[in-house]
């Protein structure tokens, strides 16, 4: 192993003093919890009778309290492939905890939207801010007192992100993420792309479109694409959360099982009575936070993690910024071309060596922290070994190459110097465009401004026939508090097409784009949004736009007095359906997309 690369040294130290004395106040937070909180020694008896009532065979041992009790919070739905697994898991978990003279019960559930349901639709202006809802109800569940020890069931793109901000409430708890697994490929996604586009031009219709998709999405299990769910797999990994290398492992197999009883098994092991305490609060560290960044650069993951890892890092203690992500970025290497990134989905990555390939390239590269606390024994060199079965025991091996370098690379061969993800800043404010899967002839789009509030809108405007030009178009009112940062996955198509038919086009926008994000320059989660006065509110049809990768430009070439000269346009009415309004407190209070995106946090760090 080689010494830690000077860039991220210095990008770890700059982190490391900027949070010092919030992540000082954190730690003191978690050792009350330990020391001084509520545990189940201090419930009255009327209290903890309440708390085992129903625990039939575990009774007796719940109410000695001898023995760690694990508090299970689960996301399990059956409408959501990802979490369909889900439903069998507290009943293996319980089998597993008895096996080493403990307990768990269910300390509650969490709500788990699916992003690939609600994308284009109403429902998906809940989406982002079920992310906080989800670490409201894990907070809930794990206040109860009763545990010694967590485990967290989740997957998907909200989902993890929150239930780790909740559970940092509890961070003197020993945790251990554990994941359900992908399912099979299904149609190839070369072949999905081309019948969406084909669809968006009119040339085939939607039983043609559903067949493709059903073929896609056709069983239990995470979507095989590299989007944000996959890439949350991926940085658990990366912060030694889960059992190593349990991300990609399929549902429904007996390895499957045997990574699940191991959490089990190994929360046992790390909880406060014990010689080996490894709470979760200290093990997401500013290391863990900087190596979850490298993880998404090495594989091209996911834009959604340029606002969930500031708020999973706040809930810690801990303070980064885009310039931190854009400075790793520029020293880590593209190991992984993964769909979108490339042709092969999340079953082919792990086929080819996978995250285990991934972490020991990077180790022997000192491209990532490597003496961080992880919940396994070994450090994070265990997470650069797979799992496999010998003779039905569970053990991991070495991954000596890749088995496949059209999907992952070693770091000498790369198939880019770093990471692809840019920071672009200038008159517009600050925004970030994932360029992995962009040509690199596409990264500088100067061209007219198309200015759209509905993405519904733009689609009317492609089908009329008036985006046939080089265009930038802008989707503005967006963002957090306009109307809960919905993705606008829905608009890549059209102008997948657009640029198919030999037009230069880039997507400008304060919302987000997708984990998806392929082959348009889209300058997302542009700060400050619309609502509010931010800049990309100024701009009017036809100015002209520079959007760079290259320079790192995301500029309105207006003359300066002509700009100022401008008032900020009406936003649009709010929507009052699919119960958004719910959320019009969440909306109000929320922060920058930079800094998480979160009104929960940003409400927190009043308080405490």
């Amino acid at each position: 192993m080689t010494d830690l690369h000077p860039v991220i040294a210095k990008v770890t130290e700059r982190i490391e003093k900027r949070s010092a004395a919030s992540r000082l106040k954190y730690l003191s937070l978690i050792e009350r919890g330990r020391d001084a909180g509520t545990n189940r020694a201090q419930l009255s008896c009327g209290n903890l009778a309440h708390g085992f009532a129903a625990s039939g065979e575990d009774k007796p041992v719940i109410r000695t309290g001898a023995a760690m009790n694990m508090g299970i919070v689960t996301a399990y739905n059956d409408m959501l492939s990802a979490h369909q697994p889900y439903g069998r898991y507290p009943e293996q978990i319980k089998l597993a905890a008895r096996e080493v003279g403990c307990t768990a019960q269910v300390a509650g559930g969490v709500p788990a939207m699916c992003d690939g349901v609600t994308q284009g639709q109403a429902g998906m202006d809940l989406s982002l801010f079920s992310r906080d809802t989800i670490a409201l109800g894990t907070a809930i569940a794990l206040s109860h007192a009763m545990f010694e020890g967590a485990l967290l069931l989740g997957i998907c793109d909200k989902i993890v992100p929150g239930l780790l901000i909740g559970a940092l409430r509890f961070g003197h708890l020993p945790t251990i993420l554990v994941p359900a697994g992908p399912m099979p490929s299904g149609l190839a996604n070369k072949e999905k792309v081309r019948i969406r586009q084909l669809y968006a031009e009119g040339k085939v219709g939607k039983e043609e479109l559903l067949e493709s998709e059903s073929a896609s999405y056709h069983g239990a299990g995470t979507c095989t694409f590299y989007g944000t769910a996959n890439s949350n797999q991926m940085m658990m990994e990366m912060m030694g959360l889960h059992m190593p290398a349990a991300s990609f492992i399929h549902p429904g197999t007996k390895l499957r099982q045997e990574l699940t009883r191991a959490a089990v098994h190994q929360l046992s092991r790390i909880g406060w009575d014990g010689d080996d305490y490894r709470p979760l609060g200290a093990c997401v560290d500013e290391k863990a936070i900087v190596n979850a960044i490298i993880g998404l650069m090495a594989t091209g993951g996911s834009t959604n993690h340029a606002i969930h890892l500031p708020a999973i890092a706040r809930a810690a203690g801990i303070v980064i910024d885009w310039t931190d992500f854009a400075e790793i970025s520029d020293v880590v290497p593209l190991l992984a071309r993964v769909y979108p990134n490339g042709s092969g989905d999340v079953n082919n990555f792990h086929a080819a060596g996978g995250i285990s390939y991934v972490i020991r390239e990077l180790l022997d590269a000192g491209l990532l922290h490597g003496d961080i606390l992880t919940v396994a024994r070994d450090g994070l060199a265990a997470y650069g070994k797979e799992p496999v079965l010998e003779n039905d025991a569970l053990t991991w091996r070495d991954v000596p190459e890749s088995r496949d370098e059209s999907i992952l690379r070693p770091v000498e061969r790369a198939f880019s110097p770093d990471g692809g993800m840019r920071l672009l800043t200038g008159n517009l404010g600050r925004c970030v465009m994932k360029v992995s899967a962009v040509d690199p002839a596409r990264w500088t789009i100067e061209a007219p401004a198309a200015i759209f509030q509905d993405q519904d809108d733009v689609l009317h405007a492609f089908k009329a026939g008036e985006l046939e030009r080089d265009v930038v178009v802008v989707v503005r009112f967006q963002g957090p508090r306009a109307n809960g940062m919905p993705e606008l996955h829905k608009l890549t198509p059209a102008l997948g097409v657009l640029q198919d038919r030999g037009f230069r086009v880039a997507l400008l926008t304060d919302g987000r784009m997708s984990g998806a994000s392929g082959k348009v320059p889209a300058a997302i989660h542009l700060s400050p949004e619309a609502l509010g006065g931010g800049p990309i509110g100024k701009l009017r049809d036809g100015d002209l736009v520079r959007v760079c990768a290259q320079t790192g430009q995301v500029e309105a070439l207006v003359e300066a007095a002509t700009w100022d000269a401008r008032e900020d346009p009406t936003p649009p009415p709010t929507p009052y359906d699919t119960g958004r309004e719910l959320f019009a407190l969440f909306r109000h209070h929320s922060d920058l997309a930079e800094s998480g995106a979160s009104p929960i946090l940003a409400a927190m760090e009043t308080e405490v």
